[in-house]
């Protein structure tokens, strides 16, 4: 057996969670490879709202293992309120969900060694979540980092270690915080994590493959993040794309099947960075107000323009993408005309391969316009009643992007979900 991959094309935000619950069901095991709780998965059905930072979103599915991977960073106690929400609302949490070894765990340290470097940047700051992501996976890269693995064997020791080389670092930075009430609730929370089944992750997953098990791994953020091919430096600090999956995992090249690539009809982004597109007009704030544009877990406003071809081809070529997924479709049902960036102008010379850097001041987006479609699209349950221009738009997106559209979703709900 092959595993499936599934992420986001564009900067975060594409509407992968709901798009893993729709198809865990198809899934015998779903494991998130990358990132921390500055994810938010959202997922809304029977009339609820949920909003996942570190469980993999097939949680709601019976018979399905979920498996948090050794490329996700873990903070214990941003954990323990997921999990005992989930817990609340009579999800069977600790039978289904399973931890790595190998993950990597956030101190109360690393958040405010996390604001501490933001400050630092004053002007030049990345606009991070502020939830020590960044920091975490600088231990990881330096050796320094303490893993879930190692509460099970001297971690007292560990912790020490570890926090008290952080607080030297805060002190030459000016800082002398007062972490005993943080500390107290972290270690709570640990004691929580030691609840559910730690595993040699890369061993189950495989063991899966090998007994002809599906397995489905689940992305963060999204590909223009990633810290090698994103908009670096206002990037993530893990790998985003396919490849993560298998350093994240510990499943071989060789075992990747299927990349679902998940994008919205326009673009978003949070945070500080380029971004080519992006609307300050009141297109863009009509963009935000219908697609409830806000970060799911800072609730941040997203930034919003329309869709970047340019960047998306980049990403599609990136992670090997086999089918596309076209989220948020019905956002754009008001509009007399779409707009799609098909090139950029760079100092007078077009070009269509995303270039090394898309500073704003030397971008200049090229557009084609389409006919919007002016219908409502949220109560269509087949690709035969959506209207013909939106057809349109679909067929010249898959011309474009010379990749088969097999998803659309014309809304929040698991079931205005289409599936061509």
């Amino acid at each position: 057996m092959k595993v499936d991959v599934l992420l986001g094309l564009q900067w975060g935000d594409e509407g992968k969670g709901k798009v893993v619950d729709v198809l865990t069901p198809a899934y015998d095991v779903v494991a998130r490879f990358q990132g921390g709780p500055n994810a938010g998965h959202t997922l809304e059905f029977d009339g609820k709202k949920y909003v996942l930072r570190s469980i993999p979103s097939g949680i709601f599915q019976d018979n399905t293992i979920n498996i948090i991977g050794n490329g996700v960073v873990l903070d214990p106690v941003l954990f323990m309120e997921e999990a005992k929400a989930l817990e609340a609302s009579g999800v069977d949490i600790k039978g289904k969900l399973k931890l790595s070894k190998k993950a990597h765990l956030i101190l109360p340290t690393h958040r405010l060694l996390d604001a501490a470097n933001e400050k630092a940047k004053a002007a030049g700051k990345i606009g991070t979540t502020g939830k020590g992501i960044g920091p975490t996976y600088t231990d990881k890269i330096s050796r320094n980092g303490l893993r879930l693995g190692d509460t099970l064997h001297n971690f007292e020791a560990k912790y020490a270690a570890a926090r008290d080389r952080h607080l030297a670092m805060l002190e030459a930075m000016g800082e002398k915080p007062e972490i005993a009430e943080l500390e107290a609730k972290w270690l709570d929370a640990i004691n929580y994590l030691k609840e559910f089944d730690i595993i040699d992750s890369e061993h189950a997953i495989n063991h899966a493959l090998k007994d002809g098990k599906k397995v489905l791994c689940e992305g963060a953020q999204g590909t223009m993040l990633d810290i090698d091919f994103g908009s670096y430096p206002f990037v993530t600090s893990s790998n985003t794309i396919t490849a993560g999956a298998c350093v994240g995992l510990g499943v071989a090249p060789s075992r990747i099947g299927d990349v679902y690539g998940i994008f919205k009809a326009y673009c978003t982004r949070v945070g500080s960075g380029p971004f080519p597109t992006e609307l300050f007009d009141e297109t863009g704030k009509t963009i935000r107000a219908i697609g409830h544009e806000y970060g799911a877990v800072t609730g941040r406003e997203r930034r919003c323009g329309w869709i970047d071809l340019v960047a998306l081809k980049y990403a599609i070529m990136l992670n090997g993408v086999t089918k596309l997924i076209m989220m948020k479709s019905d956002v754009l049902d008001g509009f007399d005309e779409i707009k799609a960036c098909v090139a950029y102008k760079i100092n007078g010379e077009t070009v269509t391969e995303f270039p090394y850097s898309i500073e704003e001041e030397t971008i200049e987006p090229v557009y084609v316009t389409i006919p919007g479609w002016k219908t409502q699209m949220t109560e269509a349950k087949t690709y035969d009643e959506l209207p013909q221009a939106f057809k349109n738009y679909v067929d010249f997106l898959e011309k474009e992007l010379e990749t088969p559209i097999a998803i659309v979703s014309v809304g929040p709900d698991r079931t205005q979900t289409i599936v061509r």
